[in-house]
C-alpha cells in the first residue's frame, strides 16, 4: 500500500489520512528508540494507511506506545477505536473531557450527525469503535508521558474546543497543535512561505480562549509547530499574528450580521458570506496562488462549519 509519508528530523513525521482529499488530514508519529507515538489517529479508514507506514519505518503495531488525541473531532479521532484494537500495547491519551466520549462515543457521535447529517457522518467516518476505559489516560494541563526518554508534555488549549490539548516534545521545543493554530493548506504555499487560516467549527468555538492559546503556545519560542491541517509550519511568530486578526475578522463580521437583526437562515447566510469574504481578502493580502473557483472550492467545507461555529458563539455570547 502506497503512502503520503513527509519525514522530517528528530524521528517526526507527517502521514496523510486519506481522509477526504489529499493532504487534508495529517497524522504525526514521533518514533524515539523503537517506540511510537500516533498523535491524531484519522478516520477509520485511515488505520491501514497508519500500518503500511509502520511497515515501511521497519515498525509493528506492537511498538506503538501511545495513541494522542489532540481533541475528539472524528477527522482527528474518528479511527482511535479501530486503531487502538490493532496496537496491542498502546495506551489512549485525551483532555479529560473528552476520555469519557472515547470510552463511549455515542454523544459524540450524535454531536457529528447534528453537524454533517447521518449519511454524510457515515460516508465520512464508519463506526466508531469504543476504546477500552483501562487502555485510557487522560492527560489535563501539565501531565508528563515519556516516549522511551523522549517526554511529552500536555497544555490545556481550548478556543477551537474545550477538550483540546497542545503537546509539546522536548527534544525539539516543537508543538503538535492539532487546529488551535488553524489551517494551513499546502495549496496556499508561495515560494516557500505558509500561510494560515482559522478554524471556528462547532460547537465550541471561542475567539478569547483561542486567542489566549495562540498567544501562549507562540509564547514558548517553538521553531516549528504540527498542524492536523497540514504538517510542519515555521515561522511561528508571523502565522500567531496572523491568526489573532483573522479570528478578530470574524468575530466583528459576525458581530455585524447579529446587529443587523438577521436570524436564522438569513443569518447563516450572511455569516457564510462573511467568512467567503475575509477569505477573499486573505488570498489579496497574502497572494495566495490560487484562481477564485479554486479557492473557494478548497474551503467549501470550512466556510459553511465556520459560519456553524459563529452562529453557536454569538448564541452563547
Amino acid at each position: 500500500m502506497q503512502v503520503d509519508l513527509i519525514d522530517y528530523q528528530n524521528g517526526i513525521s507527517a502521514l496523510d489520512s486519506g481522509f477526504a482529499r489529499p493532504r487534508l488530514d495529517a497524522i504525526h508519529l514521533v518514533v524515539e528508540n523503537g517506540g511510537v507515538a500516533i498523535i491524531d489517529s484519522g478516520v477509520n479508514a485511515s488505520v491501514p494507511l497508519l500500518l503500511a507506514a509502520l511497515a515501511a519505518k521497519g515498525l509493528s503495531p506492537a511498538d506503538v506506545d501511545y495513541v494522542m488525541l489532540t481533541h475528539i473531532h472524528l477527522d482527528h479521532a474518528g479511527g482511535a477505536g479501530a486503531l487502538m484494537a490493532a496496537c496491542p500495547n498502546a495506551r489512549l491519551t485525551v483532555h479529560p473531557r473528552g476520555a469519557r466520549h472515547m470510552i463511549d462515543p455515542s454523544r459524540l457521535w450524535q454531536a457529528t450527525v447534528d453537524v454533517y447529517g447521518l449519511k454524510a457522518a457515515q460516508r465520512s467516518y464508519g463506526a466508531i469503535v469504543p476504546v477500552p476505559a483501562g487502555r485510557v489516560i487522560e492527560t489535563g494541563e501539565g501531565h508528563r508521558l515519556a516516549l522511551r526518554g523522549r517526554e511529552l508534555a500536555f497544555f490545556d488549549t481550548p478556543g477551537h474546543a474545550r477538550h483540546h490539548v497542545c503537546i509539546r516534545d522536548s527534544a525539539t521545543g516543537h508543538f503538535f497543535v492539532g487546529d488551535c493554530f488553524g489551517l494551513a493548506y499546502t495549496e496556499l504555499n508561495l515560494h516557500g512561505r505558509q500561510h494560515v487560516f482559522p478554524t471556528a467549527s462547532p460547537s465550541q468555538f471561542d475567539p478569547d480562549a483561542l486567542k489566549r492559546t495562540i498567544r501562549r503556545i507562540a509564547g514558548c519560542a517553538p521553531d516549528a509547530l504540527y498542524l492536523t491541517h497540514y504538517g510542519q509550519v515555521r515561522d511561528v511568530p508571523r502565522i500567531a499574528e496572523d491568526l489573532l486578526r483573522l479570528i478578530d475578522a470574524h468575530t466583528t463580521m459576525a458581530q455585524a450580521v447579529q446587529a443587523s437583526g438577521a436570524r436564522g437562515a438569513e443569518r447563516h447566510a450572511l455569516l457564510k458570506a462573511g467568512v467567503r469574504e475575509i477569505i477573499a481578502d486573505e488570498a489579496l493580502r497574502q497572494g495566495w496562488p490560487l484562481a477564485p473557483a479554486a479557492l473557494a472550492e478548497l474551503f467549501s467545507i470550512d466556510d459553511e462549519l465556520n459560519a456553524q461555529g459563529l452562529a453557536i458563539w454569538l448564541d452563547g455570547a
